[in-house]
């Protein structure tokens, strides 16, 4: 039975990119989102992208799992689709378990929401975060009701973002419209620091500052539970 387990957790780790971590301090499913987010086009082979059909099948066995007690979410994204990536993170930030997601490398673009879905957002101080308007790649139809639809979009993102941060409305439309911050496009990067400092992000920190939250919070649901029983 051993050596099937730790088959089993070769191949999640191969496959999608997670491992479930067992100790004293709690069982933590550790899920990975990296590349770019891949959404109802297939990218091509030697794009490095996380698949929101592998993802999402995945954070509702998280939340139906006894022996899941937290999930940690590590994110070196690039960004990728827009509906693809709002809806991993509107999983991760409705699940009941403690949740805590670290952005390492890179939070760009669609990465923003997901970073900041988990109950505690940390990011390393060489981190960084990309937060741009809404764009859309291919043939665009020069109409009212495109306009209205990327205005739409925007809004989904925006008030995603200030309800599950400590970042305000104002703050982050003004970053999100900057101009003279990148070279070919309107918007802002941020690090580590000026991430906190703007209220994007919980806490400048690593992985046992998400690991010492995640441990705190299973051990305060596990006094709960002792209570109620």
């Amino acid at each position: 039975m051993e050596n099937n387990s730790e088959v089993y957790d070769q191949e999640e780790i191969k496959e999608l990119g997670s491992v479930i971590t067992r100790s004293e301090k709690g069982v933590i499913h550790c899920l990975t989102i990296v590349g770019q987010v891949e959404g109802h086009q297939i990218l091509p082979s030697d794009v490095k992208t996380t698949k929101y059909e592998h993802i999402m099948p995945l954070l509702a066995a998280i939340e139906e799992s006894e022996e899941i007690e937290g999930l940690l979410v590590l994110l070196n994204t690039m960004g990728g689709d827009i509906e693809a990536g709002l809806g991993i993170a509107e999983l991760i930030a409705s699940t009941t378990k403690p949740t805590a997601s670290l952005v390492l490398g890179g939070g760009h673009s669609i990465g923003v929401p997901l970073a900041v879905a988990a109950d505690l957002s940390v990011i390393a101080p060489s981190a960084a975060m990309t937060v741009h308007p809404v764009r859309l790649t291919g043939v665009v139809i020069g109409a009212p009701q495109t306009y209205n639809y990327f205005s739409k979009i925007q809004e989904r993102i925006v008030s995603f973002v200030t309800e599950n941060s400590n970042i305000s409305r104002e703050r982050f439309n003004e970053m999100m419209m900057a101009t003279g911050e990148l070279a070919s496009d309107v918007g802002t990067v941020v690090y580590g620091e000026e991430a906190v400092e703007s209220g994007l992000i919980d806490m400048v920190g690593g992985l046992s500052d998400a690991l010492g939250y995640l441990h705190k919070r299973i051990l305060e649901e596990r006094e709960k539970k002792k209570i109620k029983l």
